[in-house]
């Protein structure tokens, strides 16, 4: 969202930020600054009129020279007009070289707006925590920063901070919106606090006759993670009762429903979306299968799945073929399983899923193509147990009566300290080590 700032009302270029939409998965952070006038340097506004009436703190006099004018608006001029990075430099020059307060406050407020759009949180908290020191913007233009700086906190999930700040910003604007109360329940979420985030949404929620719907779901998952998951469903089957082809409603129900254990609730709604054809793009089988698995559905989380591939829908690339074998490796389909991970291995950037493969591969009686697949794991590396890696390879051999090749790979197994006990083990015994045999 762009910032758009005029020159008569420069010191409230930033506002209250929009509390950001959440995922299925109830993964919440913060937005980016949205923009109003609020205050001038003879605005001729009413108290009434202004976001914090009742704050305590006393304005400073704004000291802008008219010399500052010209250069101060055309850098608000290219940050209105989407040039971010000539607006960047020239703020930036503005505010190592004026010696108005009250401008360089307007400078680093553009430039912390600037850097939470590009995603730099830090460099956007810096700014906000500079402006804010200086203290040189009138009311609205202060406590509408300090309220983008817990934000910006969100956004780069250092939520004690952002709590803390919420608090000096109700304490000290003496401002209550529903906005407000709807970030303190996404900051309670985070921080574990899921009583007192129910209690921030709901009164949220009572503040304003349009409430978002991505406070119902922070509200959701609240409520599940605080063990309260009947009511969680309550809430979101009556949103779905509204609009049961809503799929963000649907998706909400989904988590709601496997975290509260209603699996059949959960399968039976996967069902309705396929057969009333809302699986229309990938993250909607993506969320299908995962919840399926863990619904203790893994063989249907893969079937639909592979009707999104089958379909074009789901594209091929390694997170989806990996998620495809792991669905079908915890439905125990482990031909299956081995295709879908031999799909993802070119794509792979560590050996994850070659490891994941061999070790099927062993299981079932196929070591010979089991020991180039773990060959294939322990080069690409990243693996998090190595050392097992190499057990396994062994192991594999073995099973093919290549008995030096095992000890070599038992050996290099001894170098790590997680494997070393095994190693011995199978060392020890000769190298006639028995492997239990998936049916």
């Amino acid at each position: 969202m762009k910032k758009y700032i005029n020159i008569l009302f420069v010191a409230g270029a930033a506002c209250v930020l929009g509390l950001a939409s959440m995922t299925a998965a109830a993964q919440m952070g913060g937005g980016a600054p949205s923009s109003s006038s609020s205050g001038s340097r003879d605005s001729g506004k009413s108290k009434a009129e202004k976001h914090y009436p009742n704050s305590s703190r006393t304005e400073p006099k704004n000291d802008m020279k008219d010399s500052d004018q010209k250069p101060l608006q055309k850098a608000i001029d290219e940050l209105n007009g989407g040039d971010d990075a000539k607006a960047k430099e020239d703020m930036q020059k503005i505010l190592d070289s004026s010696k108005s307060k009250y401008v360089q406050g307007v400078a680093l407020q553009a430039l912390a707006n600037i850097a939470f759009n590009a995603q730099d949180y830090k460099g956007a908290i810096d700014y906000y925590k500079k402006l804010l020191e200086l203290n040189s913007l009138n009311n609205d233009g202060h406590f509408d920063s300090m309220f983008n700086l817990v934000n910006a906190y969100v956004a780069d999930e250092q939520y004690q901070a952002a709590m803390d700040e919420l608090k000096v910003w109700r304490e000290q604007g003496k401002h209550e919106t529903a906005d407000s109360y709807a970030l303190e329940g996404n900051i309670d979420y985070r921080l574990e606090k899921y009583q007192d985030a129910v209690t921030a949404i709901k009164k949220a929620q009572s503040m304003t006759d349009k409430p978002k719907d991505s406070w119902n779901t922070i509200l959701m998952a609240s409520l599940s993670a605080g063990g309260k998951g009947g009511e969680a469903a309550s809430v979101v089957e009556a949103q779905l009762a509204k609009d049961p082809n809503n799929k963000k409603l649907i998706h909400d129900a989904l988590v709601v429903y496997v975290q509260a254990g209603a699996n059949d609730k959960a399968s039976a709604l996967i069902e309705r979306e396929q057969a009333q054809g809302l699986l229309t793009d990938e993250s909607d089988y993506k969320l299908g299968a995962q919840l399926y698995d863990q619904a203790d559905k893994p063989a249907k989380g893969a079937a639909l799945l592979k009707e999104g591939l089958d379909k074009g829908v789901v594209k091929p690339t390694y997170d989806m073929y990996k998620l495809l074998g792991d669905s079908y490796a915890l439905a125990q389909d482990d031909k299956n399983a081995i295709a879908a991970y031999t799909k993802a291995s070119p794509m792979a950037k560590d050996g994850y899923v070659d490891y994941v493969r061999g070790n099927l591969m062993v299981q079932t009686d196929r070591a010979r193509e089991g020991i180039d697949a773990i060959k294939q794991a322990i080069a690409k590396g990243g693996l998090k147990q190595p050392g097992q890696a190499y057990i396994l390879l062994g192991d594999a051999y073995n099973q093919i009566d290549s008995m030096a090749e095992a000890r070599a790979a038992w050996q290099k197994a001894r170098a790590y300290p997680e494997a070393q006990k095994m190693a011995d083990q199978r060392l020890g015994a000769g190298g006639q080590v028995k492997i239990k045999k998936k049916n």
